[in-house]
């Protein structure tokens, strides 16, 4: 396990974390940051989890114009989110997958040439899946949050000792947003069935077995139906409305009850 972190005392507790666990990992620190001081330059990941600081403007991205990081343009100097993205697609090896939670608004943003960037990523290939998390999940804000799920190479890839499919063209939609149950007045967690769920979902998808488009939970969108909505990312765009359960009373009784 490698990674990179710039506030010492959370690098010191990651440390304690994987030893604890017996985890062999290789953890650097700095305070200047990855974007700056890239401490794992030639890094190629087969899997990477991030939780980067949302829509963080003063990352010094005005010192960083030129890059071999910015495959899909330049990150806006106001907004770091593209720039995370962007960095860990670089580190992935070439049948890599990365999953990354950001803010919601990463998924429509239009500002700063944001949307030409997702545009441009998603017309690469580079976007495999995206979830709509439900609000409260975290302790650190309300809002809801996104989950990207990105890869190098959609044709390619093992997943469960298994070969998984060519998903070229297509990206896999996940409403979870009405998942999860309240623990407390303010926060909202995924129970083991709800993780399940969203889980085998993804992972049938991606081999090609037992997956089928749920209304108001997910859909696999074709990049026609994705240029249509001006390449904006949000499920709930795609999933569409749960099935409405037949009512067989009839009519006259229904309407006498109202």
């Amino acid at each position: 396990m490698y990674g990179q972190e710039s506030n010492y005392t959370t690098w010191r507790l990651c440390k304690m974390n994987l030893a604890v666990r017996g985890i062999d990992a290789d953890i650097k620190w700095n305070s200047e940051g990855t974007f700056h001081k890239n401490e794992l330059p030639d890094l190629c990941a087969d899997v990477i989890l991030a939780n980067p600081p949302f829509n963080i403007s003063d990352w010094g991205g005005e010192r960083l114009r030129e890059d071999a990081r910015w495959k899909y343009d330049i990150p806006p100097a106001g907004n770091a989110n593209f720039a995370w993205l962007q960095h860990i697609l670089h580190h992935l090896a070439p049948s890599g997958t990365a999953g990354v939670v950001l803010a919601n608004g990463s998924m429509s943003s239009t500002q700063s040439g944001e949307g030409e960037m997702r545009r441009a990523m998603i017309e690469g290939e580079a976007v495999d899946c995206m979830i709509a998390l439900p609000g409260q999940l975290f302790y650190s804000t309300q809002i809801p949050a996104c989950l990207w799920f990105l890869a190098k190479d959609k044709s390619n890839g093992i997943a469960r000792n298994r070969k998984l499919r060519d998903r070229r063209g297509e990206v896999l939609f996940i409403d979870a947003r009405k998942l999860g149950f309240m623990v407390d007045r303010t926060r909202k967690e995924f129970s083991d069935a709800d993780i399940a769920q969203i889980a085998e979902t993804y992972h049938a998808w991606r081999l090609g077995e037992g997956y089928a488009d749920v209304p108001g939970f997910c859909k696999s969108a074709n990049l026609e139906e994705i240029r249509s909505h001006g390449h904006v990312l949000t499920p709930g765009r795609y999933v569409g409305a749960e099935a409405a359960e037949e009512d067989e009373t009839p009519f006259a009784e229904r309407f006498s009850a109202l």
